[in-house]
């Protein structure tokens, strides 16, 4: 009991909100609220507060989650190593969701004919990556860069390029673009990238296809991954390329648990995902 509720209040901590945290852990949003009141009781200690249509975490509860969030993972994780993932076990593979768009659409439809036991959820690279370490997901499908101690298994399937994709005609680079959220720790490096080149990033946008459908609009220019731009069928007189931009780049990446690369089942949707990356983008791994 005492698990379940702290597992609650970590995901209700990042989700904010009773109905979604439910969704998530597939309990009622009756449920939730229960297992966070009984971890308040057996703590002696109140752990949320109401906020709006939010929750807030009070002093305590960060710093409880500070203090349990890392060992609780791990152990999340060492866990999840023992399970089979042979046979008919469902596998979960969290993936960036321009990589979904993208690249799966058909390969998954194929390899589902002969494996339907899995799931695949869309998450931001610094979420699929704590996903993955706690057992959360089997494994991931990662756009941009991922942080270097994660602990995980990574393979390198390319560098993406960019494009900008703009509704007026570009002779010279912009001076200004929408790009996606540079906070996201799997964006970051583009910001020292475009201030090398002069560029303001007018609009962070959560969502490259919002990005392009501005940009398409006449709002401003916009920063879009190759695969995003296929995806919607952008047209060439729309997308620009110049060699400034040789340096900005997505890396992709799959990264699983070293004990459950060792599953056949794994290897084998490893090798589908890796393979539906197009060849014409893929470069060696550093």
């Amino acid at each position: 009991m005492l698990l379940e509720g702290i597992e609650t209040l970590l995901v209700l901590s990042k989700e904010k909100t009773m109905s979604r945290a439910g969704s998530l852990l597939y309990i009622s949003q009756s449920a939730v609220s229960k297992r966070i009141a009984n971890l308040e009781q057996k703590l002696g200690k109140k752990l949320i507060v109401p906020s709006g249509r939010h929750i807030k975490l009070t002093p305590d509860a960060e710093q409880l989650i500070a203090n349990i969030e890392p060992t609780f993972n791990e152990l999340r994780g060492l866990m999840f190593d023992q399970e089979s993932l042979e046979d008919h076990s469902q596998i979960r593979i969290d993936c960036s969701e321009t990589l979904v768009a993208g690249y799966l659409y058909q390969a998954i439809g194929q390899y589902r004919k002969t494996d339907r036991h899995f799931t695949i959820t869309t998450n931001h690279t610094p979420r699929i990556v704590e996903n993955v370490k706690s057992g959360r997901a089997t494994l991931g499908f990662c756009a941009g860069y991922i942080v270097s101690n994660h602990g995980l298994l990574a393979f390198h399937l390319c560098d993406e390029p960019f494009l900008i994709v703009s509704q007026q005609h570009l002779e010279t680079l912009p001076d200004e673009l929408i790009t996606n959220d540079l906070v996201n720790p799997a964006n970051t490096y583009q910001s020292a990238i475009l201030a090398k080149l002069g560029i303001n990033p007018v609009m962070q946008m959560d969502s490259y296809a919002a990005a392009a459908q501005l940009a398409l609009g006449g709002t401003a220019p916009a920063l879009v991954p190759l695969s995003v731009v296929q995806t919607l069928n952008i047209a060439p007189q729309y997308c620009f390329d110049f060699p400034q931009l040789a340096a900005l780049t997505r890396p992709i990446h799959i990264c699983v648990r070293a004990n459950t690369y060792r599953s056949a089942r794994v290897k084998r949707l490893i090798e589908t995902i890796a393979g539906a990356v197009p060849k014409a983008i893929l470069s060696p791994s550093p």
